[in-house]
C-alpha cells in the first residue's frame, strides 16, 4: 500500500501523515526529512540549505527525483510533500490524499507552530513561499498545484481536528479492499 499525503504548508500534512503511519503501521517518509539529511550531508544548517535551495533548482529536483524513485519502489509507506501525488503517478495501488484548509487557518496554525514572527509577517511569508513554489512546480513538471484533480480523497483539515480527520481517511482506506 502507497498512501500520498499533499497539501499546503500548515494544512495538516505531517499530522495526518504521522497518524496515519502509526495508525497502519507503514513507515513515513517525508520530504521535510529528506530535505534535513541533505542539509546534514552538505554540513549546513535547515536555514543555510533552504538560502541555497532558493537559488539552485537541482536541490527540488533531486528531492522529487528521490520521492519519485522511493514511491515506484517502495510498498507499506505514507509518502508525505506538497507533489507526492504527482510523484507516484503511474503507480499501482496509490491512494493520494490531498490536506487543505483556508490560508488565514494555515497561517495561524505555522505562526503559532514557529512563534517566531507576527501574524502579518507569517502571512506575507507563506504568500510568498507559495507562489514561488507554484512557480517552481509550473515551471520544472508543468504542474499546476491548484489542479487538485489527480487526488483520490481532498479534504479540508479546517472543518475537523486531526482525529476527526483520520477517522475520516480510515473509513476511505478500510473500504478499499485491495490495499490490504
Amino acid at each position: 500500500m502507497l498512501i500520498t499525503v499533499s497539501g499546503l504548508p500548515g494544512s495538516g500534512t505531517t499530522t495526518i501523515s504521522k497518524l496515519l503511519a502509526e495508525y497502519y503501521e507503514l513507515e513515513l517518509i517525508s520530504s521535510g526529512e529528506i530535505f534535513r539529511r541533505m542539509a546534514r550531508e552538505r554540513g549546513m544548517s535547515l536555514s543555510e540549505f533552504g538560502a541555497l535551495a532558493e537559488k539552485d533548482a537541482s536541490i527540488d529536483l533531486d528531492i522529487d527525483r528521490n520521492q519519485k524513485a522511493i514511491a515506484h519502489s517502495r510498498n507499506n509507506i505514507v509518502l508525505e510533500s506538497r507533489l507526492a501525488g504527482h510523484m507516484a503517478e503511474g503507480v499501482p495501488n496509490v491512494l493520494k490524499i490531498w490536506i487543505k484548509a483556508p490560508t488565514l487557518v494555515r497561517v495561524q496554525r505555522i505562526q503559532k507552530r514557529e512563534k517566531t514572527i507576527t501574524f502579518d509577517e507569517e502571512l506575507e511569508k507563506t504568500t510568498e513561499r507559495e507562489k514561488s513554489e507554484a512557480l517552481r512546480y509550473k515551471k520544472y513538471y508543468g504542474i499546476n498545484i491548484e489542479d487538485l484533480s489527480i487526488y483520490d480523497i481532498v479534504i479540508d483539515s479546517s472543518r475537523w481536528n486531526q482525529y476527526q480527520t483520520l477517522d475520516i481517511l480510515r473509513v476511505a482506506i478500510d473500504s478499499i479492499g485491495e490495499f490490504f
